[in-house]
């Protein structure tokens, strides 16, 4: 991230280069349209209704989201085509909740067993609107989404809720890596289960409309054909992961910590006012430490607290006066954003510009 920083500016706060957010965004909505490809991305990793709107100005399907509070956030922003790309768990609180938003806007849902079916179709019985659901695979993250030959059960005990059940889905997660062979092979997975899952509810009479998969990992991966819908998120910031395994470049960076030099205890080590309630605490595989510095690429953050960071560098690394403001690029960028009540929009070292995080918190 080369955006030039403010003087004076209160740390820690998280800043956000526009232009290169604008051309991430436009760079992701073009790859999709030239595929083929419906794009609806996930706004949990930003949050922010002001960057929704230049997403679906973008040629942007909808917004998919993680909660059914994100997608009341974002329904109260204006967004009116919403999937909560989750297998939602209804208690009774939720299934309130939900069957409003189901009346308000266009929406789906995710589901991924029969159980959790049955409780959907009681919620949203005699429902204005009708809500969509998508059958979740597991494409090889081991995380949740059954396998593609229990998607016909699950797909028709939804359809006997009365349900309109219009696809499936997966989350690819197993696609991270610095092998770009392994984003391959992730993409090839996800086209094989959703085609099957696909086929299986096909099989029992169910019209499948959408096979939804994709993240910013294996986005440039995919061959058109078994999917039509790609749901990638972290790609209007980009984060330290994404750096590390090579989805993006430095230039691609769009949003950091900013935080100031408090101590310089050695010539090779100084302390940050920035720790995990600001950068979260996210470790990554592929990332040496707990962030990236723009201006120290051979920097290593060795220590995270609540509001201290420790920075080492090389032998022979001139580092920075205490005082001085430093750019902290996250390891993952969604837990960040999720901490920040605004992002701070910079251009021409002035904040232009103060966004709101409209869905921070709404974790339920």
């Amino acid at each position: 991230m080369a955006i030039p920083l403010p003087d004076g500016l209160a740390t820690p706060a998280l800043v956000v280069d526009p232009d290169v957010l604008d051309r991430n965004i436009a760079r992701m909505a073009e790859a999709s349209r030239a595929q083929g490809f419906a794009l609806r991305p996930h706004a949990k990793s930003h949050k922010c209704a002001r960057i929704a709107d230049r997403q679906l100005r973008s040629g942007a399907r909808g917004l998919s989201v993680a909660t059914i509070g994100e997608a009341e956030a974002f329904a109260r922003a204006g967004v009116d085509d919403l999937f909560i790309a989750y297998p939602v768990w209804l208690d009774a609180d939720k299934a309130r909740r939900l069957r409003r938003l189901a009346d308000d806007v266009a929406l789906r849902v995710g589901v991924e067993s029969v159980e959790g079916a049955r409780r959907l179709g009681d919620a949203l019985r005699g429902s204005d609107r009708a809500v969509g659901v998508l059958v979740e695979v597991d494409s090889g993250s081991r995380r949740t989404g059954v396998r593609p030959d229990a998607a016909g059960e699950v797909g028709k005990a939804a359809a006997d809720e009365g349900l309109d059940v219009v696809g499936v889905f997966t989350f690819p997660g197993h696609g991270y890596g610095h092998d770009a062979r392994a984003r391959e092979r992730a993409a090839r997975d996800e086209e094989r289960t959703l085609g099957e899952a696909a086929q299986g509810l096909r099989d029992i009479g169910l019209d499948v409309r959408v096979v939804s998969g994709g993240s910013t990992p294996t986005v440039g991966q995919w061959r058109p054909g078994a999917v039509n819908e790609l749901r990638p998120g972290v790609y209007v910031f980009n984060d330290a992961t994404q750096l590390a395994i090579g989805t993006c470049g430095v230039e691609d960076l769009a949003l950091a910590a900013v935080a100031t030099v408090i101590s310089v205890p050695a010539p090779e080590r100084f302390v940050l006012d920035v720790g995990s309630k600001v950068l979260g605490s996210d470790r990554s595989p592929w990332v040496t430490g707990h962030g990236y510095l723009p201006l120290f690429p051979e920097g290593t953050v060795t220590g995270l607290w609540e509001h201290h960071a420790v920075v080492r560098l090389p032998e022979g690394v001139r580092g920075p006066r205490l005082g001085s403001s430093v750019a902290v690029v996250p390891n993952h960028i969604c837990t960040p954003v999720n901490l920040a009540d605004e992002l701070l929009v910079v251009r021409d070292r002035e904040v232009v510009d103060r966004w709101q995080v409209t869905a921070r918190g709404t974790n339920t």
